[in-house]
């Protein structure tokens, strides 16, 4: 089953007056209900996951408030899902991870933002800008301008995080329009604590449902004539009444600079910071000495937790009487730093703006980097001596100690890539295709979002292409007609239904296509915490098949792709690589037209554990012998040329120095932490690698008959041994 959130569901519970503690994604959960929110929806996703996570764990208490809650199968579903307060005074909230998922809802969003809403709309992203992220070079922010939807960008701070997510839906109400609160991955997960309020039942809810649907209105739809107008009402009357409800309810805060025991305030400049970065800019100014550890500070901050619309009165008050402002913006272009120049001129200020003349046009803002800038810029304008001289060296202590890094090494450091999970069911598919890519030659491999996408990396360095989850089949249909080898496509069982299976398999069968889609059947959406999908077993499924696949016993995939019309199809366990070999290669050379399908099969490896693990512990407990297999190597057989490494990549194979002195390679080893799957036998197996795997059986609370069988084997292993063995060996 997937992990439990039994202790942050009963935080959920608490009432006015009593103190939450825990991440920022769980406070925004409670926000949520302290908002009175009447459903929430959405698709999983790193780092907001918990978040859905948790409301779907949680059913059992929401439905005493009367939330609907939704698992979504794809972010354009979730983005639908908000269509309910089109019509009707709910507040809703859906989720999804940063602008990949906003991309997928984009048809939605656009439509929801064009007729507006009469109940609140919040759409919670989670996501980094730059090349540390796990998503493209893109921002929310972007979309938000180019919609015209409100976007915030709380400043990191538990008691901030929840009092924007509920001001979210009074901004939405006040303007009638969806609103859009991105949280970086940091302030997802940063810890903290707030006073809590007490739960608001919805007034209009599952529990107290509207007696009669809105009556039918045209000017609702997003649909021509009527989105003419929708233009109009957003630039005349969304956007000035979203402005006066950020001034009127002071959601931006201004830090006014204040005096220090290292000096007087600096106040001819200041510091203009969206709200996610305020950390990284008081922790760079405490650093410099111009801010203490309660992030006082003597250079006055605008921190805008909303950072569309932007307020020309603000820019303009914030800047009256100073020489220079800085400001902090993540990525290219710099949307805030044009409209605050732009705020200035047309106000007759001439305050100078800096901002990525200091700081850098792309990537994230990292601690580092935001210290130099500041350090750089307060030296530029003429306030170097404020600074602390030992801050301000320690920006150049680093970089000299990086540069004396990099002059001791003689050559880069290996990269180290992340990679399958020991056990993964997914890698012993790539090493099937590894060995008929050296019997076939060089195939086109079109990969897709989730953990395959880890076969990228060494050793198996396979996928020509990665364009969106579910996408890889679409992407391989330009290049088969263009090269004479069918091109291959791999996709996971998340994927096959978030968007594969209407993007890439029913426009594979409606233009005929000629490839090979190979489908990851793990039961889950593994990459982002093993969430259910259509196809996900049973827990009796689970139960009934002990410790074997989990999968096998839900063939939905299967169903639903004959009855979709494909004819070529095999579904084959992971785990047994020479099987899967042989089905590949057939799909590869068949001269049988049209798409051809194998079902790879195998339980999450992590899920599988997490399941057993508290079976295996009370058997032991209860005295039952229990069974655990593990594989090792046999040195005297191992050559040393570690292909079974090359071929398998798993964590547990690795190499030692042999225990004979007289051998110099090191040879193949595997560690404890084997869970016993099997590849590494299975692919020595198939390739036809040197016989130096062995299977070990670990038997805990043996039987009589375990006792009197080992006993057995250890006479004949003496007796072997006597009558093997060099003559001065045998004593």
């Amino acid at each position: 089953m997937e992990r439990s959130f039994a202790s942050e569901i009963e935080s959920l519970k608490l009432g006015a007056g009593q103190v939450f503690e825990g991440e920022g994604i769980l406070a925004v959960t409670k926000a949520l209900l302290q908002a009175g929110v009447s459903y929430v929806g959405g698709y999983q996703g790193a780092p907001v996951s918990h978040l859905l996570d948790v409301m779907v764990q949680a059913r059992d208490y929401l439905d005493t408030l009367g939330v609907h809650v939704e698992a979504c199968t794809n972010e354009a579903s979730a983005a639908a899902l908000l269509g309910a307060s089109v019509h009707y005074p709910v507040r809703g909230a859906v989720t999804w991870k940063s602008i990949v998922g906003t991309n997928v809802a984009a048809d939605a969003l656009s439509s929801l933002a064009s007729t507006g809403v009469t109940g609140g709309a919040l759409i919670v992203s989670g996501g980094d800008y730059g090349e540390g992220a796990s998503v493209v070079q893109e921002r929310t922010h972007a979309f938000a301008m180019k919609s015209s939807m409100w976007l915030l960008d709380p400043r990191p701070s538990l008691p901030n995080i929840v009092r924007m997510t509920e001001a979210a839906f009074e901004l939405s109400e006040a303007s009638s329009t969806p609103v859009i609160m991105e949280l970086r991955i940091r302030a997802c997960h940063l810890r903290g604590q707030f006073e809590c309020e007490d739960n608001r039942a919805p007034t209009v809810s599952s529990r107290a449902p509207l007696a009669e649907p809105a009556p039918f209105s045209y000017p609702k739809l997003a649909h021509p004539p009527v989105t003419f107008a929708h233009e109009r009402a957003k630039l005349e009357e969304r956007l000035p009444a979203a402005r006066r409800h950020v001034v009127a309810h002071a959601l931006n805060e201004c830090f006014d600079a204040e005096a220090l025991s290292s000096g007087a305030p600096l106040v001819d400049v200041g510091i203009v910071v969206q709200g996610g970065l305020y950390n990284a800019v008081v922790r760079g100014l405490q650093s410099l000495g111009l801010a203490d550890t309660l992030g006082r500070a003597r250079v006055p901050v605008l921190c805008l937790n909303v950072v569309h619309p932007l307020v020309p009165e603000q820019f303009t008050a914030f800047c009256a009487g100073k020489r220079a402002v800085l400001v902090v913006e993540e990525g290219s272009p710099e949307f805030i730093e044009k409209d605050l120049i732009v705020a200035l001129r047309r106000a007759d200020l001439q305050t100078e703006v800096d901002g990525k003349s200091f700081l850098s046009a792309y990537g994230e803002y990292t601690g580092d980097l935001v210290r130099r800038g500041l350090r750089d810029w307060l030296a530029h304008r003429g306030h170097g001596a404020a600074c602390d001289p030992r801050g301000a060296a320690q920006v150049d202590a680093l970089e000299r100690r990086r540069a004396r890094a990099r002059e001791l090494l003689a050559e880069p450091v290996p990269a180290r890539p992340p990679g399958f999970c020991v056990g993964c069911p997914e890698r012993p598919v790539f090493s099937a295709m590894k060995q008929v890519r050296e019997d076939i030659g060089e195939m086109h491999v079109a990969a897709d979002i989730g953990c395959h996408a880890l076969a990228t990396f060494e050793p198996f360095s396979m996928g020509h292409t990665i364009l969106g989850y579910g996408m890889s089949l679409a992407a391989a249909a330009g290049v088969g007609p263009i090269q004479a080898r069918r091109p291959v496509a791999v996709m996971g069982d998340g994927g096959f239904w978030h968007n594969g299976l209407l993007s890439g398999v029913a426009s594979n069968l409606l233009n005929r296509g000629d490839g090979v889609l190979i489908v990851m059947k793990n039961g889950y959406t593994s990459a982002t915490g093993t969430q259910d999908v259509v196809s996900t077993p049973t827990e009796d499924a689970r139960r009934d098949a002990g410790a074997g696949s989990a999968t096998a016993t839900d063939d939905v995939i299967e169903r639903t792709l004959q009855g979709m019309g494909v004819k070529w199809l095999r579904t084959v366990h992971t785990y047994r690589v020479a099987e899967m070999k042989r089905t590949f290669t057939e799909a590869m050379t068949t001269a049988e037209p049209g798409l051809k399908v194998i079902v790879a099969e195998g339980e999450c490896q992590l899920e599988r554990q997490r399941r057993i693990r508290p079976q295996v512990a009370a058997q032991l407990a209860a005295g039952e012998r229990v069974v655990k297999v593990r594989y090792g190597v046999d040195e005297d057989v191992c050559t040393g040329d570690h292909a079974c490494v090359r071929l398998s990549g798993c964590p547990a194979l690795t190499v030692r120095d042999a225990a004979d002195p007289l051998r110099v390679d090191p040879v193949a080893h595997v560690t404890s932490d084997c869970v016993g799957c099997g590849l590494c036998g299975e692919n020595a197996h198939s390739a036809g690698l040197c016989p130096s795997f062995h299977r070990i059986e670990v038997v805990q609370n043996p039987t009589r008959r375990d006792r009197a069988a080992e006993a057995v084997r250890g006479w004949l292993r003496r007796a072997l041994f006597r009558l093997t063995a060099p003559r001065g060996a045998r004593a």
